[in-house]
């Protein structure tokens, strides 16, 4: 596995790398944010580390510059900052994981190997709709209408809606969920989920159509178009 480390701390910087290597992976390490968008698109890589705060350009610039060109590489984020809103912010530019430090190095390399697991075994049918009363979402070009509205959601709304509708009139748990939007089953991660709900139900919840989400409490969430 070929892995871009972006990391401007020298000490945390040497031991990553240091410990990639020694799990079998091709690593190369910058520390610079310009530097990292030069070698992003140079090469292929099959995961991205990108540490929030950097020199030139800062993680979350290069994860939406990344994103803008169409660059699906999993990404994974690093960063001291553990808030809420930290995470969200990342999520929505297009990162995949957020691992806030310190870490344990045995877990960023667990995340690693998901990420890239879910990343190879992703394929979608062409052509793949997905329908809850007048809710449809069309895999194959990324577009999501509600009637005719036409309704524009971030990445991580996206993939929350499709885990719904692909099990649609069934009970999604917080920990599916987590494991098929955010690749984790971490606890830290479930107030994420009643944000990102929110968020769908402010988006698809048009005036005068019904409402599709419901909480089902203690269990997780379901879609459905029945009442």
């Amino acid at each position: 596995m070929k892995i871009l480390l972006v990391e401007d701390d020298q000490k945390l910087g040497v031991s990553i790398q240091k410990g990639l290597i020694e799990e079998g992976f091709n690593t190369e390490w910058i520390t610079d944010g310009v530097e990292a968008r030069e070698r992003v698109f140079q090469e292929q890589w099959d995961i991205i580390i990108l540490d929030v705060m950097l020199p030139g350009i800062n993680g979350i610039q290069l994860c939406e510059m990344i994103r803008f060109k169409k660059n699906k590489t999993p990404i994974i984020m690093l960063s001291a900052l553990g808030e809420t809103d930290d995470k969200i912010t990342a999520l929505d530019k297009g990162a995949d994981d957020y691992i806030v430090k310190p870490f344990h190095f045995k877990e960023l390399v667990s995340r690693i190997n998901a990420l890239h697991r879910r990343f190879h075994q992703n394929h979608e049918e062409p052509n793949e709709i997905l329908t809850c009363d007048t809710l449809t979402v069309d895999k194959s070009k990324n577009k999501i209408y509600r009637g005719s509205v036409s309704i524009q959601l971030s990445s991580k709304e996206y993939q929350l809606l499709c885990c719904l509708l692909e099990e649609k009139n069934k009970v999604v748990s917080r920990i599916r969920i987590l494991e098929s939007v955010w690749h984790t089953n971490k606890d830290t991660y479930t107030n994420i989920i009643d944000v990102y709900i929110s968020y769908l139900r402010n988006k698809i919840d048009l005036p005068n159509e019904k409402k599709l989400i419901k909480t089902i409490k203690g269990r997780g969430y379901m879609i459905t178009d029945s009442e």
